[in-house]
This record gives C-alpha cells, structure tokens and sequence, in this order.
C-alpha cells in the first residue's frame, strides 16, 4: 500500500509545531474578540481525512462556513495545495457583547505529496455541507508489466 504523504522529517516538525500553536499561544485566555488579540495564520487549520480507495485517493476537508470562491486548489510539482479563508461572521455592533468565540478565522493552508500512483491529471472537487472532497484517480496501468528481453543474434538465443 503506498502512501499519500512522503516522510520528511523537518515538514513533520513544523507541521507538529503548527499544530500546537494555538494552545500554546492561548494557554489560561480567553478568545474574545475585545481581548485586543489577532489572530494568526496558526490559529486555524482545517481537518483532512485521507482514504485510499481501489482507483483512487479521496481527502475530506472539513469547511465549515467556507465559501467554494475563498478556496483555492492547485497541484504543482506532484504536491497537491488547498488554501482560502474563513471570514469572521460576527459584528461588533452596539447592544451587542460577545463572551466567547472559539470558532477561528483567517487564512488556511494545507499541502499533500501525491504518491507516485496518482493521477494529477485526474483530479475532482466538490463540495457539500462544508466539506470539500477531493478526488484523485489512480493511474490505470499500476500493475507490474513483464518486459521481454530481444537479442540482437540469433547465435545469442540459444545461450
């Protein structure tokens, strides 16, 4: 079974530290819109489901309040990138407090290596309920292919 994702040891790190950013950053506060706090490129980060399927290789991307025209998702050099942003749905109007918001917005960015069985070529997106589903064929030729060997005389044949 291949893998969607390639080991790269200083990507995981940085991946881990993103991760652990926004409890980190946030340790003992409260995410209130007064708090004078902005949020970062950190602060959120969409989930991805990853499944392999005989022909193909489908990611789920939770979305919520995501609009299909903030996403972008583009494939480059075999890696597969899905960005965009999350607007803020809260207005700060007079009569009006909020005690808590722990719903992040701002921009998001996640990337996938495709493995070398996926077909870039081949790619699908829909969206339904706030989930983003990406699909990618597998190549239809994946099975190993037996190559018989020629021999320039016939002297050799026999050999």
């Amino acid at each position: 079974m291949s893998s969607l994702f390639k080991s790269d040891p200083v990507r995981e790190f940085e991946e881990f530290g993103r991760r652990m950013m926004p409890w980190f950053g946030r340790f003992g506060q409260e995410a209130v819109p007064d708090a004078g706090k902005s949020m970062t490129v950190f602060d959120w980060m969409p989930s991805v489901d990853v499944v392999e399927e005989d022909d193909a290789y489908v990611l789920s991307v939770e979305l919520p309040d995501v609009k299909k025209k903030d996403i972008k998702l583009t494939v480059e050099n075999r890696i597969l990138s899905i960005s965009g942003e999350r607007k803020k749905e809260w207005e700060e109007d007079e009569g009006v407090r909020y005690h808590r918001v722990e719903r992040c917005y701002g921009s998001f960015y996640r990337s996938f290596s495709l493995p070398d069985d996926a077909d870039p070529a081949e790619l699908t997106a829909t969206m339904k309920g706030g989930i983003l589903k990406v699909r990618i064929e597998k190549h239809s030729e994946t099975s190993t292919k037996a190559i018989p060997i020629q021999s320039e005389h016939e002297e050799e044949e026999e050999e």
